[in-house]
């Protein structure tokens, strides 16, 4: 297993993350359990979570993907071994009902912090991210910004005070964002260095094949400001695996039982540029997920490639994919596929 010393941290995490949001919904604990043990077994030492997983979310389950963890944690007595993310729900997504006031500022940062740390059953959550950010802007793959002069928002530089209280508290480490733009990025260092605050250290953002966005006016920042993403959805909700296609529902499978996971799926372009991506993993004789996989590690800017499974079959071979390198006509070609169909699923 490669690792990768995050920049301006001392927290050395395997290329490989361990995602967790189908724990407690899809899989059970046991399952859980299984995966977990795999995974560690395979060299992977990071973990991320959130406080509103499993996916997808509700009242009767949230928090028990932490739960699990926790659980986890005091059965293996192997805390110290690993590097613990989780993540702070703000307003929208679906998941008002965490808390009354999802706002980003000190009071619900104080008390998502205090939550998670219970439920994990430890004393300091190595990384604590802001799952997507609480103003009017393009996240979960929507397009065409618009200004609202009235919008619902917290200001950044009010989170950030909240975000390093806890941290002089000891309760959290480090801390990153998530689902964020270019502006966002900006704002945060630019307002840590201002102020003297923490810097964020991480942003986890979707990044695969048929999403290539983060490249567009992300990819530069984590270059220039040392700022390595932590890739979600690789697979494209494991669209880029084949087993989708030709309108093949698996039983158990997350887009058969989740129909409103439509991002990668809903669209003529996505299904023929998914088509066209497993095509080529055949033709070379690779397995789709793994070239899929591969190619997003090879990625220089990732610094940790988040991975999941609903079987410990799927997980084996998605680790598997830290094995291969592709060639460069593979990667001619994958290139020439992306230019043909442009960021089919934002």
């Amino acid at each position: 297993m490669e690792y990768l010393r995050i920049p301006n941290s001392n927290l050395e995490v395997s290329k490989l993350c361990l995602g967790t949001m189908t724990w407690g919904q899809q899989n059970t604990q046991a399952e859980a359990f299984s995966q977990l043990d795999l995974a560690i077994g395979e060299g992977i030492n990071f973990i991320d979570t959130a406080e509103m997983y499993p996916v997808p979310p509700m009242p009767e389950t949230q928090g028990e993907t932490e739960r699990i963890i926790g659980n986890y944690l005091k059965s293996r007595g192997n805390r110290d071994k690993l590097v613990i993310a989780t993540k702070i729900a703000a307003p929208g997504g679906r998941s008002d009902y965490i808390r009354q006031n999802m706002a980003l500022d000190w009071d619900n940062i104080h008390a998502a912090v205090d939550c998670s740390l219970q439920r994990l059953g430890i004393d300091t959550i190595d990384l604590f991210q802001i799952h997507w950010p609480h103003r009017n802007t393009n996240f979960f793959g929507e397009l065409y910004y618009q200004q609202q002069p009235k919008e619902s928002q917290t200001p950044i530089l009010k989170t950030l005070e909240a975000l390093a209280e806890v941290i002089r508290l000891g309760k959290v480490r480090y801390i990153g964002v998530s689902n964020e733009t270019p502006w966002g990025l900006m704002k945060y260092l630019q307002l840590a260095d201002k102020h003297g605050m923490p810097r964020i250290i991480t942003v986890q953002n979707p990044y695969n094949l048929l999403n290539r966005s983060f490249e567009i006016g992300m990819s530069e920042i984590s270059h220039r400001e040392q700022l390595p993403l932590l890739a979600y959805s690789p697979l494209a909700f494991g669209t880029l695996s084949g087993k989708y296609l030709d309108n093949q529902w698996p039983e158990g499978a997350r887009l058969t039982l989740f129909k409103r996971f439509s991002r990668y799926t809903s669209s003529e372009q996505a299904l023929k540029a998914t088509e066209a991506y497993v095509t080529l993993a055949r033709k070379l004789g690779l397995s789709p997920a793994q070239m899929a996989l591969a190619w997003v590690n090879s990625r220089p800017f990732v610094g940790a490639n988040i991975i999941g499974a609903t079987t410990t079959q799927q997980l084996q071979e998605n680790i598997d994919s830290q094995q291969l390198t592709l060639s460069a006509t593979a990667l001619a070609e994958l290139e020439a596929l992306s230019l043909q169909y442009r960021i089919p699923c934002p």
